[in-house]
């Protein structure tokens, strides 16, 4: 053998030996840790659930259908009162829900300089479909009334008052008692009253519009001037 061959072999040994090491070194096992979790993921956790998608119910109320929401949310309502009598602009009202008699008296204009308060409870709650009448003097006793009129008002049988009633000082509301008389008619009666400064006799609702022969027969028993 030559000198040379015993080293090479020592070389070639040696080289063999190292690339085994290496080998087994990169392929031993190693300890894997678990990823970190993503900040986008960690910030959508911790948002309230979709209640349209989760099925979960709706925090908020909402309206039923045909209601209004107010400002904060909740439906409001109206209710409607009729104001008549001695205030400026008498008529149909519509109020919010939990009104009183003094915002239905703002609503109609305020009440007539002089009118006798006396008796009117401003502070009263209203109710829908009622009338708060103003200022108007307390008729005679009611005997087997109908219902319907003012206070003071008879109507057996619904036929109009029990005693005549004066046509230069009956309201809009005492002159709808009477058979026939509607709002519009009425208000024809007010609007001649005034223009002739009253009525001197009964035979002159003739000349009032809508009054004709068959109605003033009706109506004659049961006014005066």
């Amino acid at each position: 053998m030559a000198p040379r061959t015993p080293v090479v072999l020592g070389l070639v040994l040696l080289a063999a030996v190292g690339v085994a090491a290496f080998h087994f070194w990169s392929v031993r096992p190693q300890a894997v840790r678990a990823p970190e979790p993503v900040a986008g993921e960690a910030a959508a956790s911790a948002l309230p659930p979709d209640p349209l998608r989760s099925g979960a119910p709706d925090p908020v109320p909402r309206p039923a259908a045909g209601e209004s929401p107010d400002a904060g949310g909740r439906a409001s309502g109206q209710i409607v009162v009729d104001v008549s009598g001695k205030v400026r602009r008498p008529g149909v009202r519509r109020l919010p829900a939990g009104s009183r008699v003094a915002d239905a008296l703002d609503a109609a204009g305020g009440v007539r300089a002089g009118t006798d308060m006396t008796g009117l409870n401003r502070a009263r709650l209203l109710m829908d479909g009622e009338q708060v009448v103003v200022g108007l003097p307390p008729g005679p006793p009611v005997s087997g009334a109908a219902g319907g009129g003012p206070a003071g008002i008879d109507r057996p049988g619904g036929a109009g008052p029990s005693a005549p009633l004066s046509l230069n000082t009956a309201t809009a509301e005492q002159l709808e008692t009477l058979p026939g008389v509607g709002p519009v008619l009425a208000q024809h009666m007010l609007d001649y009253r005034a223009e002739n400064n009253g009525f001197r006799s009964v035979d002159e609702l003739r000349q009032v519009s809508g009054i004709g022969d068959r109605r003033f027969a009706e109506l004659q028993p049961l006014v005066r001037p």
